[in-house]
């Protein structure tokens, strides 16, 4: 039985160093210190964001439909998954940002509550 695999420390929350690994197969052993990627030190439900937003090949309105969310918290979640992974999130300028709103509201992609919603955060 395989468990999933923890980053973090239960004791003190620092991350945890992988020093071992082995075949299951022929059981050899390598034992030497190895790194983990980004995406391992995101939680289980942003993993599973970001898989559906692949399988969804990168389309906000397909995430919203198979998660059942909507468009700011598609975006809010992504920002949140690249601020997880050492980036910060790329800030538009105001006036791009409301464009983009009212564009997103003529094509029916969101509701006019979320492109008020949306408006507010600017």
């Amino acid at each position: 039985m395989s468990f999933p695999m923890i980053t973090t420390c239960p004791v003190c929350s620092k991350q945890l160093q992988i020093t071992r690994l082995q075949c299951k197969h022929c059981h050899t052993m390598i034992e030497n210190e190895f790194q983990l990627s980004k995406l391992s030190s995101l939680a289980k439900e942003q993993l599973h964001f970001i898989e559906t937003f692949l399988t969804c090949r990168g389309n906000i309105k397909e995430v919203e439909k198979a998660l059942g969310i909507s468009y700011p918290t598609v975006r809010g979640k992504l920002d949140e998954i690249i601020v997880a992974l050492g980036h910060s999130p790329q800030k538009k300028q105001n006036e791009v940002n409301k464009k983009e709103i009212i564009s997103l509201l003529e094509k029916g992609e969101i509701s006019p509550e979320e492109a008020v919603e949306m408006l507010k955060k600017e």
